[in-house]
């Protein structure tokens, strides 16, 4: 129960993360957001842990753990998900991404033997179902200029799941054996920092401008929500419970963001999304149940 507690307080923490970024949606691009929500989450989490003297419980095997985690699921992960958003759009990459799920059963049962019952399999079912009935709807994508051809985008968004499945997959090790989870997303999100940086080696890669001190002020904000709070419960969510349930529960973002839509920005969901977030919560009533 714990594991499933955490894992939805990870999604809740990423829905608001994904509030935050919607004012600079548009002014900032996917990699200097990138840069900058990684490297504020490195010295917010690193000074955390200064503070209560989280860096004690990680030892070299954790670090490379989390930090082989941090390449998977944050270098890979993120890069590849910009390109299947330019490639298919937001609505189709949102769907994409529902795989990650199923990448995460199988991983977790390949590589640890985690197994789900059959009542939380129909829960993962009915999660992923939801997920996708939430992110459906011709709007999304209007004004998207699509470029051919599709399957180069599906592609890419089926790593972009694989990659952030099994970015989870190789944090559990280290969860497991004790690794503080604000520690843990130090390494992770500075591991990340690095990579982001040192991507301005490129010419093509460099931002023309950098972006307003309100930008910086909501990437902040942002990073504070997503990858402190939320990378730290889903950390610490990895500790207790199997890969393919924590990444179903955290993949639940699209569902918790709609009352936030709808209290914020007073725009009612759709009847499909407010479907989808039945199904959603049927799923988690019946994973919650046996575990």
């Amino acid at each position: 129960m714990l594991a499933v507690a955490l894992s939805l307080a990870a999604a809740a923490a990423f829905a608001a993360s994904a509030m935050f970024i919607v004012s600079v949606s548009g002014r900032v691009g996917p990699l200097q957001l990138s840069r900058w929500q990684m490297s504020l989450a490195f010295l917010m989490t690193t000074a955390i842990v200064l503070v209560t003297g989280g860096w004690r419980s990680l030892d070299l095997p954790m670090v490379l753990w989390l930090t082989a985690s941090s390449a998977s699921g944050i270098m890979i992960g993120s890069l590849a998900y910009i390109a299947t958003i330019q490639f298919t759009g937001p609505r189709i990459s949102a769907l994409l991404f529902t795989t990650a799920s199923p990448f995460a059963l199988a991983l977790g049962f390949g590589f640890r033997g985690e197994t789900v019952s059959p009542i939380q399999a129909a829960g993962v079912g009915l999660i992923v179902a939801g997920i996708a009935l939430a992110v459906m709807g011709p709007k999304q994508d209007e004004g998207v200029q699509i470029p051919r051809p599709l399957w180069i985008g599906i592609s890419l968004g089926l790593l972009t799941s694989f990659a952030q499945a099994l970015g989870s997959l190789l944090a559990r090790p280290a969860m497991l054996a004790g690794a503080d989870p604000v520690a843990a997303m130090a390494v992770r999100s500075g591991t990340g920092a690095l990579f982001f940086i040192a991507l301005l080696a490129l010419p093509a890669l460099r931002p023309s401008t950098l972006p307003s001190l309100s930008s910086i002020r909501q990437i902040g904000l942002s990073a504070v929500a997503g990858m402190v709070v939320g990378m730290s419960f889903l950390m610490a969510a990895l500790a207790v419970g199997d890969v393919g349930i924590v990444t179903t529960l955290s993949s639940t973002t699209p569902i918790l963001i709609l009352p936030m839509v709808w209290a914020v920005y007073h725009r009612m969901p759709r009847p499909l999304a407010w479907m989808g977030a039945a199904l959603a919560v049927v799923g988690t009533a019946l994973i919650s149940a046996t575990s």
